[in-house]
């Protein structure tokens, strides 16, 4: 079988198992995935879906959005601006609706330096929507 392209996906799991202590076993049963398939990942003969990634993201206490930008699925720009997010929207010190004020103001930002965050924000839209909150354009 051909090794496929997933960057040095598969050569930084395995550090970041042996980082763990965890054997190959123990990986794959704590991220749900079967001992082979994993195997198969950390030797570069299969692309993982962003799902198995997060799965073996969470076993390992790592960022997923790391090891989404190793195997091509997520831009490095676009993993910093949705840890930054993250990082916003996880302070217990500001409320709900200074967090989407901060994000406003970042998004504001960004596109002053050349970042297009039209499409993020229609996506934030559509889930805080979903979710029931006012998006930023409502508050």
């Amino acid at each position: 079988m051909a090794s496929l392209n997933v960057g040095n996906l598969g050569e930084y799991l395995r550090e970041q198992r042996r980082s763990a202590q965890l054997s190959l076993r123990q990986l794959a049963d704590a991220a749900g995935v079967s001992n082979p398939y994993l195997s198969q990942i950390e030797r570069g003969l299969r692309k993982p879906s962003a799902e198995v990634l997060q799965q073996v993201a969470k076993a390992l206490r790592i960022s997923a959005e790391t090891l989404y930008v190793r195997a091509g699925i997520l831009d490095e720009r676009e993993r910093e601006e949705l840890e930054t997010r993250a990082v916003i929207l996880a302070d217990p010190s500001i409320n709900e609706r200074q967090k989407q004020v901060l994000l406003q103001i970042y998004d504001s930002f960004r596109k002053e330096n050349g970042f297009d965050t039209d499409a993020r924000n229609a996506a934030a839209a559509d889930a805080d929507a979903d979710a029931g909150k006012p998006s930023p354009e409502e508050l």
